[in-house]
C-alpha cells in the first residue's frame, strides 16, 4: 500500500509542482473557455490528457518509444501556446459551437508530448520495481486528481468572475489565454536556444 501512495503522491506533485508549472499552465488554457454547465465536455478532456500522458510513459517506460528529450521540452510550451492562441481566436464562440471531436484528438496528442517529457524521471523512480505497469496506474490516478484541482480551481474562479463580479466570458477567456501566452513564450524561446 506504502508504494500506492509513493506514485499517486508523484503523479500528484507532478502536476502541482510550480517549479515545473507547464502542467498547470496547459489545464489552464486547456479549460478556461468552459464553465459547470460543459462539465462533461471537460472532465473527458482532461481525462483524455490524462490517457495520453500515460501511454507516453507507457511506450517510454517499455522503451517502445524513445525520443530526443530536447525536443519534447521544445514541444511541451508550443502545446501550451496553441491552446492559448485557440482560445483567443474562439472566444466569442459558444463551446458548444466548438469543434469538440478535434479537441479530443489534439488533447490526447498533447498528452503524449507532455507524458513523454517526464518520462525520464517516471523511469529513473520506477527503474528498480519487477512491474512497472501498477506504478504507472498509481501515477496516472494522482496526475487525475491533481487535474481535477487545478481544473476544479480554474472553473471555480471563472464562475466568480463571470458570476459575481459579471466580467464578461469573452474578456475572461481572453486575459486568461494572454497570461499564460506571456508565461510560456519566454520558455519556448529558452527551449528553443537549448537545442
Amino acid at each position: 500500500m506504502s508504494q500506492f501512495w509513493l506514485y499517486l503522491r508523484l503523479g500528484l506533485e507532478h502536476v502541482l509542482d510550480w517549479q515545473a508549472y507547464d502542467h498547470i499552465l496547459f489545464l489552464i488554457a486547456l479549460v478556461v473557455s468552459y464553465s459547470f454547465t460543459s462539465w462533461k465536455k471537460v472532465l473527458w478532456l482532461v481525462t483524455l490528457f490524462t490517457l495520453g500522458h500515460t501511454l507516453a510513459l507507457f511506450l517510454s517506460v517499455y522503451e517502445i518509444v524513445r525520443v530526443d528529450t530536447d525536443w519534447v521540452e521544445l514541444l511541451i510550451p508550443v502545446t501550451i501556446l496553441v491552446t492559448a492562441v485557440y482560445n483567443i481566436f474562439t472566444a466569442s464562440k459558444k463551446p458548444a459551437n466548438k469543434n469538440i471531436n478535434l479537441l479530443y484528438f489534439t488533447t490526447i496528442f498533447f498528452g503524449l508530448i507532455h507524458g513523454l517529457g517526464f518520462s525520464a524521471y517516471f523511469k529513473m523512480i520506477a527503474g528498480k520495481t519487477a512491474s512497472k505497469f501498477l506504478p504507472l496506474v498509481e501515477f496516472a490516478l494522482g496526475i487525475e486528481l491533481a487535474q481535477v484541482i487545478v481544473v476544479l480551481s480554474v472553473m471555480i474562479l471563472g464562475f466568480i468572475l463571470l458570476n459575481i463580479f459579471n466580467v464578461s466570458r469573452r474578456d475572461w477567456i481572453l486575459v486568461s489565454s494572454s497570461i499564460v501566452i506571456g508565461i510560456i513564450l519566454p520558455i519556448l524561446q529558452e527551449n528553443y536556444l537549448a537545442i
